[in-house]
């Protein structure tokens, strides 16, 4: 269950305030759309980015050790956070 949470908790924290729930909330904050199908169709996305990203993350570590995965995955968060900060 440790392991459950703790990858629950990272997921849920990279989520909040991105642009996904920002466009949800903007989905939901319309009157003539229900808020279930809001709710129902945003989940399945995630679902189904997830299922994606696990299948991808399987498969390239047969050929990929876990440390040149998150030494990538640093370098791409700071990269993107470079744009961010520029604008681009």
């Amino acid at each position: 269950m440790k392991l459950f949470f703790t990858i629950f908790g990272t997921v849920f924290l990279a989520e909040m305030g991105d642009k996904t729930q920002i466009a949800t909330f903007l989905f939901a904050s319309k009157n003539n759309i229900n808020r279930f199908y809001v709710f129902l169709a945003s989940a399945s996305a995630l679902v189904a980015a997830s299922a994606i990203s696990v299948g991808l993350g399987d498969f390239l570590s047969k050929f990929i050790s876990p440390q040149v995965f998150k030494i990538a995955g640093g370098i791409l968060f700071i990269f993107l956070g470079v744009l961010m900060i520029l604008g681009v």
